[in-house]
C-alpha cells in the first residue's frame, strides 16, 4: 500500500495504470526522446517534462489512456485536446487525452517539437 507521504516517481505513477495506457505513455516518450534531451520533474498530478529553460508538456497514465498537456505558443483545435487556455501572452496550455497509438500520428508530433522548442525558450524571442 501507498502512503501519502511517499515521493512521487515515474513508476508510481504506473503502477496500477493498465498496461496498454502504459504502452501509450512509454510511445508518448519516445516521440519525446526523438526529439532531444529532457528531465523529469514528478508531482502528484503529473508527469512533467522540462526542457533547458521551462517544462513543456506533461502526461500520465489513466485507465483509458493518457492524458496530459503541451504548451504551445499558438492554440490548436482537435479533438484530441479537451481544453485551451491562456498561460501567458505567448503561451497556451492545451490539455489532451489520446486513447490509442494512432492518436500519436504526424501531427501530434508537430505539437510536441514545437512544445519542447517552447521548453528551450522559444517564447521568450520575438
Amino acid at each position: 500500500m501507498v502512503t501519502s507521504d511517499e515521493e512521487w516517481t515515474i513508476e508510481r505513477h504506473l503502477a496500477d495504470a493498465p498496461p496498454f495506457a502504459v504502452d501509450l505513455y512509454q510511445q508518448f516518450i519516445q516521440m519525446v526522446e526523438s526529439i532531444g534531451p529532457f528531465t523529469y520533474a514528478v508531482s502528484k498530478t503529473t508527469i512533467t517534462l522540462k526542457g533547458e529553460r521551462r517544462g513543456f508538456a506533461g502526461a500520465r497514465p489513466y485507465r483509458d489512456g493518457v492524458r496530459g498537456y503541451l504548451d504551445l505558443q499558438r492554440e490548436v483545435q482537435d479533438p484530441r485536446i479537451v481544453s485551451v487556455a491562456p498561460y501567458t501572452k505567448r503561451l497556451y496550455v492545451h490539455q489532451f487525452r489520446v486513447y490509442s497509438p494512432t492518436d500519436l500520428d504526424q501531427e501530434f508530433a508537430t505539437w510536441l517539437r514545437e512544445a519542447y522548442d517552447v521548453g528551450g525558450g522559444a517564447h521568450l524571442r520575438g
